[in-house]
């Protein structure tokens, strides 16, 4: 296998028929992969080994399971996150098809009803001829002739996880991902607690929870003294927290005003009790069409249960709050992938061997689904006796993928959409608004453009999503 010189867009192999197409996990990038696979006319083996054998974080056997928040980010394609969502409609994403069609109000945001999402998604898979559900676990990779998707996430289990490790010669590197609170909407106390969004922007879809100087400072203590659940020796002594996903006491601990100018920052609200914008502000985003779910945006955390509800009982509108799942915290891992992985997703010892998800460094249910997407297409193409592919890079799946495959391996971290990964402009545009729509611009012109040369077919004709 080797580089096709001057076009970096293709990853070749030596033609051969293979036995079948595993994909290992029905998360987001599992679910995706699959899809697309099954899609291209090809045979797939989805294996999942939940519910029959659980993790720390899930809660059913559904694929595609939200474990953290219901939010996919940024709505808008002048946005990283929502450019993302933008490509990943263009490219006939099931994920995102779901998603748009299962919105519940976030303001400029995309959320959606994370129940109703994934039993879609999963009724999906199992309506599908082409796709074999297996409920099992896997503890060893397929063998090489077999070609095999792997997308179990930061939660791989155990004996895969081992035999992962003896194939690549490393050990996985970690960190902490937290999920944050939910809590019953009729529990909100609605004289304090109020709906809307951030300068009046989109339908009011936020419950604001606002706080004076008092309330702030009393609040910001008990959490720096909160009890936290007790770490592992191993997990204290080889992880770190990811900076997206931060617990709030670990923020908290930062400085008295961390969080002031993060998740609960004021600016853009005003109290209507009082007619100023408030000290600070607590965030409730609804998780169910029905509104009767509303995740505490931001509080991702680690507290002791008994501790969560205490605290989180001081925040003015939540002094009645019934929780109907509390935050929890645990230990996720990654590989090494720019020194394992080629941009087409493809493993440098096993050309056969594809992995997607939060497994190889993306951060983020967009570009779990991402991962999914060219995972699934080049193990369909491979299949199809095709040659595997790259995006551009001056798409945001291509810059993400191009990213965890030649980024410096003694520093790489978790790498969520952004704008700092594309390629710059010759001439630097120093409107950011301006800058952030022409990156845009390019991404979908060049996206269509590759659809076309590279994949023989048009980009499907879409508009982006409203809003």
């Amino acid at each position: 296998m080797q580089l096709l010189s001057g076009q970096p867009s293709f990853v070749l192999m030596e033609k051969q028929e293979f036995m079948s197409i595993h994909v290992i996990g029905a998360g987001l990038a599992g679910t995706e992969a699959t899809w697309q696979i099954a899609q291209a006319g090809v045979p797939v083996i989805l294996h999942e080994m939940r519910p029959v054998r659980k993790t720390p974080a899930h809660h059913t056997g559904e694929a595609a399971e939200l474990v953290c928040s219901n939010s996919f980010g940024a709505k808008s394609s002048d946005r990283a996150a929502g450019l993302l969502h933008e490509e990943l409609r263009r490219n006939g994403s099931i994920v995102i098809g779901k998603a748009d069609e299962h919105q519940v109000p976030a303001g400029g945001a995309l959320a959606v009803d994370r129940g109703v999402f994934s039993q879609e998604l999963t009724q999906a898979l199992e309506n599908h001829p082409l796709v074999e559900r297996r409920i099992e676990e896997v503890l060893r990779l397929p063998p090489e002739n077999e070609i095999t998707v792997i997308a179990t996430g930061p939660l791989t289990s155990d004996s895969l996880a081992q035999d992962l490790q003896e194939f690549t010669g490393m050990d996985y590197m970690s960190f902490f991902d937290a999920a944050s609170p939910i809590v019953v909407g009729e529990s909100v106390n609605r004289d304090v607690a109020f709906l809307a969004s951030r300068y009046d922007k989109g339908e009011a879809a936020y419950l604001n929870c606002p706080m004076n100087r008092e309330e702030y400072l009393q609040f910001w203590q008990a959490l720096c003294e909160g009890e936290q659940v007790e770490l592992k020796d191993f997990e204290r002594e080889h992880a770190q927290f990811f900076e997206g996903c931060l617990p709030i006491e670990e923020m908290a601990r930062r400085g008295e005003d961390t969080m002031r100018y993060g998740p609960l920052k004021p600016v853009g609200l005003t109290d209507p009790r009082t007619g100023e914008r408030p000290y600070a502000v607590v965030q409730l985003r609804q998780e169910d069409k029905a509104g009767q779910l509303w995740n505490m945006v931001g509080f991702q955390t680690n507290l002791r249960m008994k501790e969560q509800k205490r605290i989180f009982r001081m925040i003015p509108g939540l002094e009645n709050a019934e929780f109907v799942r509390l935050g929890v915290m645990h230990r996720n891992t990654f590989i090494n992938s720019p020194q394992l992985l080629y941009p087409t997703l493809q493993f440098r010892q096993r050309s056969t061997l594809l992995a997607a998800g939060q497994l190889i460094g993306t951060e983020g249910y967009a570009c779990a689904a991402a991962g999914g997407w060219l995972a699934g297409t080049n193990a369909a193409r491979l299949y199809q006796g095709l040659d595997a592919v790259s995006l551009p890079e001056t798409t945001m799946m291509g810059a993400l993928f191009d990213f965890i495959s030649s980024a410096q391996p003694k520093y790489f971290q978790p790498m969520p959409p952004n704008f700092g990964i594309l390629p710059q402009f010759p001439k630097k545009i120093r409107n950011k608004r301006e800058r952030y729509a022409a990156y845009r611009d390019r991404s979908l012109k060049d996206l269509d453009t590759w659809h076309q040369e590279v994949l023989g077919q048009p980009v499907p004709q879409v508009s982006e999503m409203p809003g």
